[in-house]
């Protein structure tokens, strides 16, 4: 699992860089979405998670869900077209648990991809580090650590 500048990343995800959105396929044609410990650290603590609804058509790099902090409010942007097919209806309740566990419990919701090359721009094993590294640098991010 590469660990870069203290944010963890599972190798067996895929990852939407510019969106800080991971993506697990299930292995029934869903696939379970989240957030990566840098939307984390960005949003500095997420205390609201609003998701579309279930059975929402969305669009890539269009909102599927939103989440507050205390002094920010922003989108979370999909990485490929798809529908809404189930919510995390324990992180609705307790949006708290994604700051502690953003890969287990915190996980936001389960979608169906529009199109079988939904995997396509999306980052996944090797590649993973060197892109992280490359965004944190142009965009000056120190990094996940407390």
């Amino acid at each position: 699992m590469p660990i870069i500048r203290g944010c963890n990343f599972p190798d067996d995800l895929l990852y939407d860089v510019p969106h800080h959105a991971w993506y697990k396929p299930l292995g029934d044609g869903t696939v379970r979405a989240g957030m990566t410990p840098v939307a984390i650290a960005l949003a500095r603590e997420v205390l609201v998670f609003t998701p579309r609804r279930v059975g929402t058509d969305f669009e890539k790099n269009r909102s599927f869900a939103t989440v507050e902090s205390a002094k920010w409010v922003g989108a979370v942007r999909a990485g490929f077209d798809g529908v809404i097919v189930a919510l995390n209806e324990r992180l609705i309740a307790r949006p708290m648990i994604v700051n502690a566990d953003c890969y287990g419990e915190g996980w936001m919701m389960i979608v169906r991809p529009a199109a079988s090359d939904w995997q396509d721009g999306l980052v996944t094993g090797a590649a993973i580090g060197p892109a992280y590294e490359a965004w944190m640098d142009s965009e000056g991010f120190a990094g996940c650590a407390a």
